[in-house]
């Protein structure tokens, strides 16, 4: 029976998902500390922190999951160290921008699409959940965004489900994800805080712990919190906030380098 599903963080929003005998790197930040990410429409931020691994250094992998294409979520050293042939998952925009680059195995799914991986008896699925980086009509000036939720299940196991956020703010609508894929085993949120002319574009430490409030997780991992500078809202704040409200669920802190365990 191979080990429980577990998480390594590289750093941003960049990890390693070991589930079963599937590999799958989340959101490729690999830029170094200095440098800056590009982010579109004029905005950049410089990174604060380095990435624990490098693209070389990376194990094999099964499917590379991108909640959406910004400078801090793929980056010009992912496009030029990732092999061209790895199977990306991402939402239909960024999908065609990663064919464009050579990345042919780029898939784009919508709202409740859902894809399938499979090793043996053991099955990985993909499910694209709503998310959104801003509110009203600053949507127009961030890329579209999606969460996921995977699903594994397979034989001497039962099935686990975690959900990533990607870069969306705290809705009440996104009860929907457990009302559509089921409850969650481990949830992985993107938090920061980041502002961009002065608006919330992804969760401070109060909408982190709304969306946990909402979708209760068993056990939530805090992620994207500390990279760049346009992150305001420092990952102690979330674990103050998590602590004070008695939060559902355990919170497990992982820092760069670190695995940890999503089993709950």
């Amino acid at each position: 029976m191979t080990a429980g599903p577990m998480l390594e963080f590289i750093g941003t929003a960049t990890t390693l998902l070991r589930l079963g005998p599937f590999v799958v790197l989340t959101d490729p930040n690999f830029l170094h500390r200095g440098q800056r990410a590009y982010l579109g429409k004029g905005f950049s931020s410089r990174r604060r922190t380095e990435p624990s691994l490098q693209p070389p250094e990376l194990p094999g992998l099964d499917l590379v999951l991108l909640s959406h294409l910004h400078g801090d979520h793929f980056d010009r050293v992912a496009r030029a160290g990732l092999g061209r042939d790895l199977p990306v998952v991402s939402t239909p925009a960024a999908a065609r921008r990663l064919r464009r680059w050579g990345f042919d195995h780029a898939a784009g799914m919508a709202t409740w699409d859902s894809t399938t991986l499979t090793s043996g008896e053991h099955r990985l699925t993909i499910t694209a959940v709503p998310g959104q980086h801003a509110p009203g009509l600053a949507r127009g000036i961030l890329p579209p965004v999606m969460g996921s939720v995977l699903e594994l299940s397979g034989p001497g196991r039962e099935q686990f489900r975690l959900y990533i956020s990607g870069d969306t703010l705290a809705y009440p609508w996104l009860a929907s994800v457990v009302e559509r894929t089921g409850p969650l085993d481990a949830a992985v949120l993107h938090l920061g805080g980041t502002r961009l002319l002065g608006l919330l574009v992804t969760m401070d430490d109060r909408q982190g712990a709304d969306l946990v409030d909402l979708l209760g997780p068993r056990v939530v991992v805090p992620v994207h919190y500390d990279d760049y500078g346009v992150f305001k809202s420092p990952l102690a704040d979330f674990v103050a906030t998590f602590e004070e409200r008695q939060l559902p669920g355990s919170l497990r802190v992982v820092h760069r380098g670190q695995s940890v365990s999503l089993a709950p």
